[in-house]
């Protein structure tokens, strides 16, 4: 039998998503810890600060 795999489901990003991430990198949170209270993937929130020209992550 084949195997069912997993939906991608995307959803946009907000003003107010927007407004948080660059909180998180300004306060310097985890991307673990981020993607858990965004629930998005690490991946995603790496793009997005790369779009907004902001660093991410506690090591930069």
């Amino acid at each position: 039998m084949a195997k069912k795999t997993k939906k991608t489901v995307r959803r946009e990003w907000t003003n107010g998503d927007i407004k948080d991430l660059k909180a998180h990198s300004k306060a310097r949170t985890p991307v673990v810890k981020i993607a858990k209270m965004t629930k998005r993937t690490e991946g995603s929130l790496r793009q997005k600060a790369i779009v907004l020209g902001i660093g991410l992550g506690h090591q930069r």
